[in-house]
């Protein structure tokens, strides 16, 4: 790759547009023979194979695929005789969520399409003996942009621009600096997991990227380090110019605007300043030391574009957290309105309205005075967090990769402008066995996207507690799995003395130490404390 040529960033090798295509294939060989023959079953064939690309996972067989529309007993038998013959001609661990090397895409018209599967072997196998088929030429190694990897190299490489500079960095400092530049944390690791960002350094090493040397370590790029950071950079300053040059067009995404709402922000566009609706902050609180919004938006990376001159200063706004109003209305009825009712409990600031993208996002709303003679005071600016939720059920999330609005809702929300998405997903475990997925398929779902369990976020709320280790949330855990089960424990509890005490007993660790009054009193404060802590 010369120096010159455009990295690529993202995926080494693009996901197929169907998980499996072999099904995929089969039934488009049976529409296209109804089709020759005239008969009507051509169009039964075609809506299975509509469902079967809207199906994110992979079946491993086709008596699941019954669960799919238009899938009836017919053709999973006639999917299953040929899955059967299939393995007797490939091996029992022939791949099936890949098509055979040298066959036809699915859908597509050739010369070998109207073969039967186990001629399309034979033709492709004669023309790969024909052929010879060479050794693939090995790709270049590129880090994932915002990974960890992406990251030293970048960082090292503007340090190394800095004039009078060492040449090297040490760890620490290295991932300070680095630490901006990636979505990953390269000091603790994920929970249930033991990687962290840094894990990527030793893949750099592995690759001639970086040198590690002396000790303490010092960490330097090599010449290959060298030329591929450049382009990274290149490339990262290629997208922020192309993302600051699209903010005349329609950059703008008002996540909480209604459709009417939109046509009347578009003819007072230049009174109301748009732009200053969406933005991007680090952390969805207010003021924080003493900083005003308007910094933090311009020191973040912007995720639709740059605030304008004017900003939130500390003290002239307020954090708002957005409902989407379906959370609130319609379906159990009784269960939306305890929403509305613990979120008033806790004194939590809430408007309720339509939102076209996710379920809650919060908004720092300006303080406006009232203006006097007027009914109402003015509307104040809104500057979008980058927080957003979407939240789903386990039977709503079932449904949803059913009918394919999984995989149209994770497109938007990558979409929607933010960076921080949260796929809340609520009543996992003993709810999966009343469903029409098998609780693995939606377990496989909510790893691929990555999801956040309420137990997954309980855990992560408390490790942010100073001296509130892994080991010792993991321990909180198998007694209090949910925020909502701690405070009905604490509510149970005689007196504010036994309330601070409540987790003191606790044991963790392999040596089954107990967690202590300090620790016990600081979690009971942070859940049970009105109002902001001292």
């Amino acid at each position: 790759m010369s120096a010159t040529e455009p990295v690529r960033l993202g995926r080494k090798r693009p996901l197929p547009s169907c998980p499996n295509p072999l099904f995929l294939r089969w039934l488009t060989e049976l529409r296209d023979e109804a089709r020759e023959k005239g008969l009507k079953t051509q169009y039964t064939y075609q809506k299975a194979i509509s469902s079967l690309n809207k199906y994110p996972l992979p079946l491993q067989n086709a008596k699941e695929a019954k669960i799919l529309q238009n899938f009836g007993d017919g053709i999973c038998k006639i999917l299953d005789q040929k899955l059967q013959r299939y393995y007797r001609e490939n091996g029992a661990d022939a791949p099936i969520h890949a098509l055979p090397e040298g066959a036809p895409p699915p859908g597509r018209l050739n010369g070998n399409n109207g073969l039967a599967p186990s001629r399309q072997n034979e033709a492709a196998g004669d023309k790969k003996k024909a052929g010879g088929g060479g050794r693939k030429k090995k790709r270049e190694y590129v880090p994932q942009k915002r990974s960890g990897g992406y990251a030293v190299l970048l960082t090292l490489f503007r340090h190394s621009q800095i004039p009078g500079s060492k040449g090297f960095m040490f760890k620490m400092e290295l991932q300070a600096e680095a630490q901006h530049l990636c979505d990953k944390s390269f000091t603790v690791p994920d929970l249930g997991s033991k990687y962290t960002a840094w894990s990527s350094v030793s893949t750099l090493i592995q690759k001639n990227l970086v040198i590690k040397t002396h000790n303490p370590a010092r960490y330097s790029l090599t010449e290959e380090g060298l030329a591929l950071a450049q382009r990274l950079a290149s490339a990262d300053r290629e997208t922020t110019d192309g993302q600051e040059g699209e903010e005349g067009g329609g950059g703008v995404v008002d996540l909480t605007a209604s459709d009417e709402e939109e046509e009347e922000k578009e003819e007072e566009e230049d009174r109301i300043h748009p732009v200053e609706r969406v933005a991007s902050v680090s952390e969805p609180r207010n003021d924080v030391d003493g900083v005003s919004l308007c910094e933090r938006l311009q020191s973040s990376q912007p995720a639709c574009r740059k605030p304008s001159g004017e900003c939130l200063l500390p003290g002239n706004y307020e954090i708002i957290l957005c409902v989407d109003f379906i959370e609130t209305t319609g379906g159990s009825h009784h269960r939306k309105q305890e929403l509305v009712r613990e979120l008033q409990r806790n004194g939590v600031s809430f408007d309720i309205r339509k939102l076209n993208v996710g379920d809650f996002l919060w908004v720092a709303r300006e303080k406006v005075m009232p203006v006097p003679g007027q009914l109402r005071a003015p509307v104040g600016r809104e500057l979008v967090l980058d927080y957003i939720i979407e939240r789903k059920r386990m039977d709503d999330l079932c449904g949803s990769i059913i009918d394919g609005r999984f995989r149209e809702q994770k497109f938007r929300l990558k979409r929607c402008g933010l960076r921080r998405l949260i796929y809340l997903v609520e009543e996992c475990g003993t709810a999966a066995s009343h469903l029409s997925l098998p609780e693995s398929t939606l377990q496989q779902a909510i790893v691929n996207t990555q999801c956040q369990t309420v137990r997954e976020v309980f855990a992560r709320q408390l490790m942010q507690i100073s001296g509130l280790s892994g080991d010792r949330a993991a321990a909180i855990l198998e007694h209090y799995s949910t925020p909502h089960s701690l405070l009905t424990a604490y509510e149970q509890c005689a007196s504010e003395a036994e309330r601070e005490k409540l987790l003191s007993s606790i044991r963790y660790g392999k040596l089954r130490r107990n967690l202590g009054p300090a620790l016990s009193r600081t979690v009971y404060q942070l859940y049970c404390t009105q109002g902001a802590l001292s």
